[in-house]
């Protein structure tokens, strides 16, 4: 069960206890998850990129988890008929052929990637220390052109969805994952961004909604990783959004006023103030009590709110917020990324090889007239 705290008193974090848990999460469960098995790819990235923060990823098999993420790749078929359809499914429910993306993909009426599908998916594969390699780079961002829409937001499937901040931010993460900037148009994601400031300071989901804690992290750390975050806010109309984080802290975080707190805005609002360089502000000492009031000290994990079940998407966001203030046995997690910087550093080497071997090969291909 979770923990109840009192004034002054230290609580334990339970390292080993939430390793087994997330190494549970990748092995068995419970019933109650069955609802999720369409988003069975991010149940895996919280569990794979909680054990890594936890320094924990050597207990799992790398090879064969690569190999059934690579295995959700919707590959182009061989007329590349499906193109706008493709990036990562999460999860192989369709009975699609399995197929470590070695050959073309199979066709199939309703067989699609889903925009959080694949930013868990890559995300994954680089926590894994994965190459890239066999990622379709061309299909997955014609895939992701396909579902924005004139507003600047995104769908989350080819079919038409919800359109909102989230899958705004899932399209940012896969272009900057994949170096590519291509795979959107960052003029009308950033003016879709612009236009969901809220009248009290906040990002909504979209232009004319209520400010969120989720939202504005999707907005911000969106601009911070296309670099343009001082270039589409005023420093005055930053301050603005950094007092609306701010006032969002009670013990722990909540995601909008006048709402309880709850374990995952720990890291939500939290990176949202790091990216704003305010972090620092906050009282650690709260939110660490309330983040560890929710942990169970019996399976492990985290829960949203004391005495209640811990869930892998908590179990998560509870480690990224503990990660923020830097608790002893946690890495550090990249805020705008949402992945620990040792991953993020293999991704910056997959980068600069990447981009290297590109130099290398322009050289080659020039004339020497000398």
């Amino acid at each position: 069960m979770a923990e109840e705290t009192t004034a002054g008193e230290h609580l334990e974090f339970l390292r080993e206890r939430h390793v087994c848990f997330f190494e549970r999460c990748l092995k068995i469960l419970p019933e109650r998850y069955c609802s999720l098995e369409t988003s069975r790819l991010t149940i895996a990235f919280f569990a794979l990129s909680g054990l890594d923060m936890l320094s924990a990823l050597h207990l799992v098999d790398k090879t064969n988890i690569i190999e059934w993420i690579y295995s959700l790749q919707v590959l182009p078929t061989e007329d590349k008929s499906n193109l706008y359809r493709c990036g990562f499914r999460g999860s192989s429910h369709l009975g699609i052929p399995y197929n470590v993306s070695e050959s073309h993909g199979t066709h199939h009426l309703y067989d699609s990637g889903h925009i959080a599908m694949t930013y868990t998916g890559l995300a994954s594969l680089v926590i894994l220390g994965d190459d890239l390699k066999r990622v379709n780079k061309e299909a997955c961002l014609a895939g992701l052109r396909a579902l924005q829409i004139e507003d600047g937001s995104f769908y989350a499937v080819p079919e038409g969805s919800e359109n909102d901040m989230r899958f705004v931010y899932c399209a940012t993460c896969i272009c900057y994952m994949l170096n590519d900037w291509s795979g959107m148009n960052t003029k009308k994601a950033i003016n879709y961004i612009r236009k969901s400031m809220s009248y009290d300071n906040g990002l909504a989901q979209g232009a004319g909604l209520e400010s969120h804690g989720g939202s504005t992290f999707c907005a911000i750390a969106s601009l911070c990783l296309m670099g343009k975050l001082n270039e589409v806010f005023s420093e005055k109309e930053l301050n603005r959004i950094r007092r609306w984080c701010i006032m969002r802290q009670q013990n722990g975080f909540h995601g909008r006023p006048n709402k309880p707190v709850d374990t995952c805005y720990s890291f939500w609002v939290g990176a949202t103030l790091q990216l704003l360089q305010i972090f620092q502000y906050t009282n650690f000492e709260k939110n660490r009590n309330y983040i560890l009031s929710t942990q169970d000290r019996i399976v492990g994990g985290f829960a949203k709110w004391p005495d209640s079940h811990p869930d892998a998407l908590h179990a998560y966001f509870g480690v990224c917020g503990l990660s923020l203030i830097g608790e002893a046995g946690v890495c550090k997690v990249h805020p705008a990324l949402n992945m620990s910087i040792r991953a993020f550093q293999h991704l910056q080497h997959l980068h600069h090889t990447a981009e290297t071997k590109e130099l290398e090969q322009h050289s080659e291909s020039v004339p020497d007239y000398t």
